[in-house]
C-alpha cells in the first residue's frame, strides 16, 4: 500500500521536479523531501503536507497514503492524517435520513460469519502487537462491520460489530488517540445496546473502563466497573452459568484496577479475592463465548491483577512473590507483557538492574510496537538509567533509544 511519500514521489516525477525544485516550492527543507520519500518517516505535520500539495497542485489529502505505520511507531507528527481513514470509518457522514453520504454499494452484504472472522484476524493483530497492519485494516473491518449489522440487524450481527468497535477502541487506547477511542467505546455501546445480550453488554465496560482510567477519571472507572458487576453477580456461584461467572469475575478486576489506583489497597484486595472465587469456578468448566473478555478470564488474570495492585502500592517484593507461582501461558500476549512490566519495575525498585533490564529486553524482542507506547515502560528505563554508575549497556542503549524516538 503506497505511503504518502510514495504519493509524493510519483506526483513529484510527474510534475518534472526534482526533490530540490520541490522542496524550494513548497518552502520545506530538501531532506523533508528525502525523509518522505525514502519512507525514513511516514508522516509530516498537516502545515508541511499542505505546502507540499500546494507545491504539486493536489489537494492535500491526495497525499495521505498507509500514515497507519507512524501512528503505531508513535512518530512525533503522525496526527491527524495518519488516523484519517480511521476517523472516517468511526465518524461517517451521514444525511438528514440517517443514511451514510457516499457510502459504496453493497449489492451483496458482508455475511455474518465474514464479518467475525474479520474480527478475528484483527484481535489477532492485536494481540500479537502488531498495530501497524491492525491500523492499516481497521477501517475497512469497522465499514464491513456496520454495514453488516445495519443490513442484517440482528442481535448476534450487533455483537460482532460491538467486538469490531470495541478492538478500535482498545487501539487507540493503546497509541493514546483518547478522542476517537471515545467515539469508538460509544457505538461500541450502542451495538451492545441491539445486540440485546447481558454479556456484550458487560464486554464494553472493559475499554471504557480502560479508557477513563488513562485519563485519571478514577472514580468514574471505579463505579462503573462496580455497578456492571453488580448487575452481573450470581446468586448462587455454585449453579451459574460459567459465561456469566467468567464476566463478572473479569468485572471486578475491572474495579479492582481503579481501586487500586484510588488508593483504596483494601477494596481491591476484597473484590480480587471475589475474582478468585469466580475465577476457581469457571475453571471447573471453561467458557468459549468468542468475547475475549469472558474467555481470557482464569486465576493468572487474577493473580496479575494482585501484582498490579502490589506495584501501584509500591511492594516490589510482593509482585515477586506472585510472579514466581504465575503461570502465564495461555494468556492474552498484552496481559501477558503487562505483567512483565511490573516484574520489570519490581527488579528495578530493588536495585536488581541487570533483572530489570532483562525482562525489558525480552519484551522489546517480543513486541517493541507494544513497548514504545508504555509510559510505565519508559519510566523503568528513566529510573535505571538515573541509578546506573557505570556506562550504560548495550541493551539498556537499546531500550532508550527506542523511547527517545518517539
Amino acid at each position: 500500500m503506497a505511503t504518502i511519500g510514495d504519493h509524493i514521489a510519483r506526483l513529484r516525477i510527474k510534475r518534472g521536479l526534482t526533490q530540490e525544485g520541490l522542496a524550494e516550492a513548497a518552502e520545506v527543507s530538501v531532506d523533508t523531501i528525502r525523509k518522505l520519500e525514502s519512507n525514513g518517516r511516514n508522516s509530516a505535520r498537516l502545515s508541511t503536507l499542505h505546502q507540499i500539495a500546494r507545491a504539486l497542485s493536489v489537494p492535500t489529502t491526495a497525499l495521505v497514503g498507509d500514515a497507519s505505520a507512524a501512528a503505531a511507531r508513535r512518530e512525533p507528527d503522525h496526527s491527524p492524517l495518519s488516523l484519517l481513514a480511521l476517523r472516517r470509518a468511526l465518524t461517517p457522514v451521514r444525511g438528514t435520513d440517517g443514511a451514510v453520504v457516499d457510502a459504496a454499494a453493497e449489492p451483496n452484504p458482508p455475511t455474518l460469519d465474514s464479518a467475525r472472522e474479520s474480527v478475528r484476524v484483527a484481535n489477532t493483530l492485536y494481540h500479537a502487537s502488531d498495530y501497524s497492519t491492525a491500523l492499516r485494516i481497521l477501517p475497512d473491518l469497522l465499514a464491513e462491520a456496520r454495514v453488516m449489522a445495519d443490513s442484517l440487524s440482528s442481535g448476534p450481527a450487533h455483537a460482532v460489530a460491538c467486538e469490531a468497535y470495541q478492538l478500535a477502541a482498545r487501539l487507540l487506547i493503546q497509541i493514546r488517540a483518547h478522542d476517537l477511542a471515545y467515539v469508538a467505546v460509544a457505538e461500541a455501546t450502542r451495538r451492545a445496546t441491539e445486540a440485546g445480550d447481558d454479556l456484550v453488554s458487560a464486554s464494553v465496560v472493559g475499554p471504557a473502563c480502560w479508557l477513563l482510567l488513562r485519563q485519571a477519571r478514577l472514580t468514574e472507572a471505579g463505579a462503573l466497573a462496580t455497578s456492571a458487576a453488580d448487575a452481573m453477580e450470581p446468586s448462587r456461584l455454585s449453579r451459574a452459568e460459567p459465561a456469566r461467572v467468567a464476566a463478572w469475575g473479569w468485572l471486578l478486576i475491572e474495579a479492582a484496577a481503579a481501586a487500586a489506583r484510588d488508593s483504596r489497597p483494601d477494596d481491591a484486595s476484597e473484590m480480587l479475592d471475589l475474582a478468585a472465587a469466580a475465577a476457581v469456578r469457571v475453571g471447573r468448566q471453561p467458557v468459549s463465548t468468542g468475547l475475549p473478555m469472558v474467555d481470557g478470564f482464569s486465576s493468572g488474570r487474577v493473580d496479575t491483577m494482585r501484582a498490579e495492585a502490589a506495584a501501584i502500592d509500591g511492594r516490589p517484593d510482593e509482585v515477586l512473590r506472585l510472579a514466581a507461582r504465575l503461570r502465564l501461558d495461555g494468556m492474552h500476549p498484552s496481559c501477558r507483557h503487562r505483567h512483565r512490566l511490573d516484574v520489570a519495575w519490581a527488579y528495578a525498585t530493588r536495585g536488581n538492574h541487570a533483572e530489570a533490564v532483562s525482562v525489558l529486553g525480552e519484551l522489546r524482542s517480543q513486541a517493541p510496537d507494544w513497548l514504545r507506547h508504555q509510559r510505565y515502560a519508559q519510566d523503568i528505563v528513566d529510573q535505571i538509567s538515573a541509578a546506573r554508575r557505570r556506562a550504560v549497556g548495550g541493551e539498556l542503549a537499546a531500550l532508550e533509544a527506542l523511547f527517545n524516538a518517539n
